[in-house]
């Protein structure tokens, strides 16, 4: 779905795009955290709120897609009560999902790679610089590894390029930008129709866990006190969940990922002044 949206202003210059977000976050993921500040606290809690709404729409497009916004709002609640609940991922547990979703990417990629491809390829044209810098804003959130972990920096990068490009090989700018669950038709593409259960519960278990552990982070740099706050977050991210364009939700969040990421920078420079 972020691809789809990239590539639907960018064409195949998403992957320029893509491209510049995987540098990106390679380069500052040993930026330190965000401070303890009001503005740190706020620009944390809204991108991972954004980002919270964009898994729950990933997931009610793949797992429930007759009635995916009601879905997507259900999710949302459900993460708010289990987090409320006290409910957290073992980091073992966090560990292993991440290494059935890489088997999972490269797994997609082969299959990929091994079919030739239906789309005929029409040129890549002269690039539209404001869309790919789009691209980059919406890739990038998701992205980024937490503070010092260069290693899954660099392998979220390489899969990123790996999967944008044969997404664009199979399906071209056109299709890949129209589809909504473009990881759907990319397996139609690859003429692996059959797997299509097995790609319901990888996006099971791409957004589920991933949706829980942000909004915990983002209930804890927004509202670390809990309550009312915190509350009202769950709400507003459950009607953004079921009402609001991805496009536009995508938008939040690469922005502001962006002023997360200058915020950590300021914190950086500071820290090399004073010591």
């Amino acid at each position: 779905m972020v691809l789809a949206v990239g590539a639907a202003g960018a064409g195949y210059w998403v992957l320029a795009g893509v491209v510049l977000a995987a540098v990106v976050a390679v380069l500052v993921s040993r930026l330190p955290s965000l401070g303890t500040g009001q503005l740190d606290r706020y620009t944390g809690g809204v991108a991972r709120l954004a980002q919270l709404v964009v898994f729950a729409i990933v997931f009610g497009a793949y797992v429930v897609p007759s009635q995916s916004s009601y879905a997507a709002g259900a999710l949302v609640v459900l993460v708010v009560a289990a987090d409320f609940a006290g409910l957290r991922l073992p980091a073992v547990l966090v560990r292993w999902l991440t290494v059935v979703l890489l088997v999972a990417a490269a797994v997609l990629v082969v299959l990929c790679a091994v079919v030739p491809p239906v789309v005929t390829f029409d040129g890549v044209g002269a690039p539209n610089v404001p869309a790919v810098v789009v691209a980059a804003l919406v890739v990038l959130p998701f992205l980024l590894p937490s503070k010092g972990e260069r290693l899954r920096a660099v392998t979220l990068a390489v899969v990123a390029v790996l999967v944008t490009v044969v997404a664009l090989v199979q399906l071209g700018p056109i299709r890949l930008g129209l589809a909504e669950t473009s990881f759907r038709d990319l397996l139609y593409a690859a003429d692996a129709g059959q797997l299509q259960p097995l790609l319901t519960v990888v996006a099971v278990l791409a957004t589920v866990p991933a949706a829980l552990t942000t909004f915990t982070d983002a209930r804890e740099r927004f509202a670390p006190s809990g309550g009312l706050p915190s509350v009202a977050g769950g709400v507003v991210a459950a009607a953004a969940a079921a009402f609001a364009p991805v496009y536009a939700v995508l938008l939040v969040a690469g922005l502001a990922t962006v002023v997360e990421l200058v915020l950590r920078t300021r914190l950086r420079r500071y820290g090399d002044v004073h010591e």
